[in-house]
């Protein structure tokens, strides 16, 4: 195997927050519990996918408030919260509750575009306005300088016994500088390095069309390289990857059984760009720590990072989870050179 050129300085995980709509406080406990494992275990951070109308974390914001009252150091982050189907205004005054109540933790990671289904959703999401909702960066645009303090209104004062501000309350300091972007294409990411904002890149990107490269590691590596030559901070901006990683050291023969068959199931749609949108997916890493090391060292998009967020894979049951974690922070991290933190 070979050595790492930088060993891995920060370690996460990311949780779809999966749930039975019968008994829906079961999945939210238990990614709550997740979370708290991931502490434990010196995880750097703990982030949340989200997903509309599904069966899985639809607001991560209301999750992330949870998860500070019962944790006391891991980062907790989105990844990520599709702006389209939010207020950038409204959006701002919660990050930044929870971000205060967190001690200053949280990442936030956004996307813009349509939601998901809009035509479906649009008669409920926007009943008066989805024909001048503005889907663009803008929407990004709009949280960070509400974040970072810049005027939500024009009035600032008192009216018999209230007092108002101009800008958003509370006011998180330094969040703003936590934000995150997931792009998806070239284009994307170079703009949230012209913005100054850190990078998401994840198991799915954009291909340039159909007949395009179709490997997955050189493209996001040259989404990387994209990103940081417009980012202010140049080689030294953040970027997180994240694909979807699951060691077995531990595993027993039914739970190596039922990750073999998940990654199989998955595996043909890495083969070609998929749908209208080109999206290309990465191949899932399944095996031992040793044998997953050696796959991420061969890996031109890991190679450029110094951290990652490890997509858990969809569907599985706690006791997955748990034995993925540990052998996450256990074998795997210390293997690519990363040390838990206390």
């Amino acid at each position: 195997m070979p050595p790492p050129s930088v060993p891995l300085q920060k370690l996460g995980f990311l949780t779809i927050g999966s749930f039975d709509g019968a008994d829906p406080r079961g999945g939210h406990e238990s990614t709550l519990r997740v979370i708290e494992l991931g502490e434990q275990l010196g995880f750097d951070g703990a982030w949340l996918r989200h997903r509309h109308l599904q069966y899985g974390i639809s607001s991560p914001v209301a999750v992330m408030a949870a998860a500070t009252q019962r944790t006391s150091r891991i980062e907790l982050g989105t990844a990520v919260i599709p702006l389209g189907w939010e207020n950038p205004l409204r959006l701002a005054e919660d990050l930044a509750t929870v971000d205060i109540l967190s001690g200053g933790r949280i990442n936030p990671g956004v996307s813009v575009g349509p939601p998901m289904r809009f035509a479906e959703v649009r008669e409920a999401l926007y009943p008066d306005t989805a024909d001048v909702e503005d889907f663009t960066y803008e929407r990004v645009k709009r949280l960070v300088g509400l974040i970072r303090g810049e005027p939500a209104s024009s009035f600032q004062g008192t009216v018999g016994i209230e007092e108002f501000s101009d800008h958003v309350q509370p006011h998180a300091p330094g969040l703003a500088d936590r934000i995150w972007y997931g792009a998806a294409s070239p284009g994307s990411a170079r703009w949230a390095g012209g913005q100054g904002l850190s990078l998401l890149t994840s198991s799915v990107l954009k291909a340039a069309g159909p007949d395009d490269t179709t490997d997955f590691a050189t493209l996001q590596h040259a989404q990387i390289q994209t990103f940081r030559a417009e980012h202010p901070d140049g080689a030294n901006a953040r970027v997180s990857q994240g694909l979807v990683v699951i060691p077995t050291d531990t595993a027993t023969p039914e739970q190596r059984a039922k990750y073999a068959a998940y990654v199989e199931a998955r595996t043909p749609r890495t083969a070609r760009p998929q749908g209208p949108a080109n999206m290309l997916f990465a191949p899932d890493i399944l095996g031992t720590s040793e044998q997953v090391a050696e796959a991420l060292y061969a890996h031109a998009g890991f190679r450029d990072v110094n951290e990652v967020v490890f997509a858990l894979p969809f569907g599985f049951d706690h006791a997955d989870y748990v034995q993925i974690l540990t052998d996450m922070a256990t074998s795997l991290g210390p293997t690519l050179g990363w040390s838990p933190r206390k």
